[in-house]
């Protein structure tokens, strides 16, 4: 029998009642969801506090994180509630038991002459449960519980506070009415007035001839006014009937029916709406709807226009069940009116253009799961025609996936393994479909360490895969990697030194001779490939060793402890002619710190390294009372004793001569962060060979006031086996606050190699106690071609206003903010 499992949650998304998105020539504003992480089953979202309370102050984003969360709302410019005067915090919040309660009745004076009415005067209260009702006058029914105040009536319930001038109502039935009513939501900073309001039971409440806002009462910068709205508590919503919005008083738009949040549940109806201009596909609306189906699954469907191509279904599915949860996001527009890019052969115009997305893990049988990702489109220039920033149109490739994959302990052993495939798609149109990664069809691993004693095990990692692609060599490939390894340590030592045996198989499939490293031979050009089983074996022998020396010291009157960390690292791999081998999934790593201490170049498997290097690297950290490292120096170099024989082919299939280098570059990496307000990282390399900089970068981060950030960086990197360099960037970005309500916002990247800006964003934000609204202008690179670098340019102004409780940001602004701002809330 299967027991039941708890009910689970997908992440919430709030109501967005209304937004305003404008981007001139420029890519459309993206309507975007709540974060897509699930929350923990059986933990609802606590509730805010009263509106009088300040809330806690947000924690600053850690110096140097590439991703911020984003800000939550904050209240905390708005002004106490007067309404909160007589909230009473220690009534009980259940209003279940109302029933099961005595009525407690306090007076300065009662009159009891008739046996069944009691007519109460002066600082009259009546206590149950939740509920408190305070006035001048009142009479009370005791058998009834019919109830009648007059005179500064003031009520209280778990759900609410509400003052006015006459209340009668049933205790036992939770009902009543009053007139000139003013009502303050208690989970919420909801508020309002109306000329009658009336508790139609302990969840649901009705407001005739209403308004309702977040903002201070009395200063409503934005409401809703309805001859009719009604409160659920039970569902988290409010409904407005006859519903007028307005901004500082100026009407905005009118519904028969208007639906907001009374709190942060999920809930069905319009997200932000968004218009645009789009260099590629003309105009652009969109006006996205949320469908809570359930409270594990949940839908948005996102009708857009694009006046250029036509009409636009996308949409949205999440799922979370009992050991599975996944997505799935789809874009489709039948017969596309657009032209044909003039710039690649694809043929777009009248075909039906689409996009889909889809992810899910589940969870099979003991260790083992399924973990499925697809991710394909309808031709190769989707991502480029409905892309709307840099990232998305120069992504090159769409990756697809199906693994089922496991792992765990048996007996002392610990394993991992995975069965599955990998697919390619090219959606770059200036790049022939030769460019794209060979399908691994299918992929196979398996990987285990066994201990023999603390210091001593064993293990061994291996790999299986079928390569296919068209126009290409393919095959099979087997690699075989056992090893023995032991680590000697103590207090301020160590010494790890390892063992292993690696061979790797190869079955070439099809007419492999007429294909070289990188494709079909050209006229007169031999094939590398001699044998359709070539294979390679080799030891992989290697010791690692380092000290750890401390002392005290003192630095501008503060003390900190200073480590000085010697390694070495020798590596010796005997040489194997691997030139016979195809290139799978091989290349040549770009070379950093974390080279030295690698028993391999090169990615993947077609290609094992010959060495016999010792690798040296001295590294000095500063690290204070609190075990914070506050400033760490590395510098290290790798001797090379033998020549570097393997090496990859060139474009014409032959190979690269070997390098008779001494050894590698010097490479020096710097971190200082003297305190939490700044951060210093900085990285060098200078080949001793070439007498020139290979790598050169900078970095600096720091904090202005409370939620300020300044961030500033230069990059350089020399075109291997050249004098020119391949990247030179600068980039700098702000966020200045000027007040508690102003930020301005900056941000600016340049190629010294175009001479050309790649990236320019300036904007503002505002923020009040219950509205807040950003103005973003961009300018940014939309395209890359690979012969002439940097291609065209967009432009974009985007305007998105947020109303606190009712709407938030969520456009395309907020994630071209915190993917180019380091550091941004």
């Amino acid at each position: 029998m299967t027991p039941k499992l708890p009910p689970r949650h997908l992440p919430p998304r709030r109501l967005l009642a209304v937004a305003a998105a404008l981007a001139l020539f420029g890519s459309p504003v993206e309507a975007q969801s709540a974060p897509d992480q699930p929350v923990a089953p059986d933990q609802p979202s606590p509730a805010p506090p009263p509106s009088n309370t300040a809330p806690a102050a947000v924690s600053n984003c850690p110096l140097g994180a590439f991703r911020c969360p984003p800000r939550p709302l904050n209240f905390s410019m708005c002004r106490p509630n007067a309404m909160l005067s007589f909230y009473d915090p220690t009534m009980s919040k259940d209003s279940s038991v109302r029933e099961t309660s005595n009525t407690f009745v306090s007076a300065q004076r009662v009159d009891g002459s008739n046996q069944t009415v009691y007519h109460l005067e002066g600082d009259v209260k009546l206590d149950r449960a939740d509920q408190r009702l305070q006035a001048d006058v009142a009479d009370y029914n005791n058998d009834t519980t019919d109830y009648d105040a007059r005179g500064n009536v003031r009520y209280q319930e778990a759900g609410q506070l509400m003052s006015t001038d006459h209340m009668r109502g049933n205790q036992d039935a939770s009902t009543a009415t009053a007139d000139n009513v003013a009502f303050q939501m208690l989970t919420t900073r909801g508020n309002g007035v109306a000329t009658q309001g009336q508790l139609l039971d302990d969840q649901r409440s009705r407001y005739l001839n209403a308004t309702y806002s977040t903002c201070d009462v009395g200063n409503h910068v934005w409401e809703i006014r309805g001859k009719d709205i009604r409160m659920d508590k039970e569902t988290g919503e409010g409904v407005a009937h006859d519903a007028t919005m307005s901004v500082y008083g100026f009407p905005l738009f009118w519904l028969p029916t208007f639906t907001f949040p009374i709190d942060d549940r999920r809930k069905t109806g319009f997200l932000t709406p968004t218009i645009g201009n789009s260099s590629r596909s003309g105009f652009t609306v969109s006006t996205p709807y949320y469908l809570n189906l359930a409270p594990n699954y949940d839908a948005t469907l996102d009708p857009r226009i694009y006046t250029d191509r036509g009409a636009m279904l996308a949409g949205e599915f999440r799922y979370l069940v009992p050991g599975s949860l996944g997505q799935m996001n789809f874009e489709y527009l039948p017969n596309d009116r657009g032209d044909n890019d003039p710039d690649s052969t694809a043929v777009t115009k009248g075909k039906d253009r689409w996009l889909l997305k889809y992810y899910d893990s589940t969870h099979l049988y003991g260790p083992w799961s399924l973990n499925v990702g697809v991710n394909r489109a309808s031709d190769r220039n989707y991502m480029r025609d409905f892309g709307d920033d840099l990232y998305t149109t120069t992504i090159s490739q769409l990756v697809s996936s199906t693994y089922i994959s496991g792992g765990g302990k048996w007996g002392k052993a610990y394993w991992n393994a995975s069965l599955g495939a990998d697919y390619y798609q090219n959606v770059d149109y200036s790049l022939p479909d030769s460019s794209v990664q060979y399908k691994r069809w299918p992929r196979a691993t398996f990987n285990v360490d066994y201990p023999i004693n603390r210091w001593l095990d064993v293990g061994a990692n291996t790999e299986a895969v079928a390569f296919r692609k068209n126009d290409s060599v393919e095959g099979n490939r087997l690699d075989l990697y056992p090893y023995i390894q032991a680590n000697f340590q103590g207090a301020a030592w160590f010494v790890k030194p390892r063992v292993a045996y690696r061979y790797t198989g190869y079955d070439l499939t099809g007419n492999y001779q007429q294909y070289g490293y990188y494709g079909l031979l050209g006229q007169g050009q031999a094939s590398p490939f001699s044998s359709s089983s070539p294979s390679r074996s080799l030891p992989v022998v290697s010791v690692d060793s380092g000290l750890v020396f401390d002392r005290s010291m003192s630095l501008f009157g503060t003390s900190y402890t200073q480590t000085l960390e010697p390694r070495l690292y020798y590596l010796y791999v005997p040489y194997r002619n691997q030139d016979n081998i195809p290139l799978f999934d091989t290349n040549l790593m770009s070379f950093d710190t974390w080279e030295l201490f690698t028993p391999n170049t090169y990615s993947g498997a077609d290609r094992q390294i010959n060495a016999n290097n010792l690798s040296a690297m001295l590294t000095t950290r500063l690290l204070d009372d609190n075990g914070v490292e506050r400033v760490s120096a590395s510098f290290g170099q790798i001797r090379y004793f033998t020549q570097q024989r393997v090496q990859t082919p060139n474009s014409n299939n032959t190979v690269t001569p070997p390098t008779n280098w001494s050894g590698s570059d010097y490479v020096i990496d710097l971190t200082t962060q003297l305190n939490d307000d700044w951060k210093v990282t900085s990285q060098y390399q200078w080949n001793p060979n070439t007498s020139l900089t290979d790598l050169g970068a900078i970095g600096l981060q720091m904090r202005i006031k409370t939620d300020g950030i300044l961030n500033f960086s230069y990059r350089y990197r020399r075109q291997p086996g050249t004098e020119s360099p391949l990247l030179e960037q600068y980039d700098a970005s702000v966020v200045y606050p000027v007040s508690d309500r102003w930020r301005l916002i900056g941000h600016w990247t340049y190629s010294v190699l175009d001479k050309r800006t790649v990236e320019a964003l300036a904007g503002v934000e505002y923020d009040t106690c219950c509205v807040a609204w950003r103005l973003v202008g961009r300018h940014y690179v939309n395209t890359y071609n690979y012969n002439t670098q940097l291609g065209s340019a967009n432009t974009a102004v985007m305007l998105e206003v947020e109303f606190k409780g009712l709407t938030n940001f969520t456009g395309q602004s907020e994630n071209a903010l915190r993917n180019g701002i380091l550091g941004y809330q």
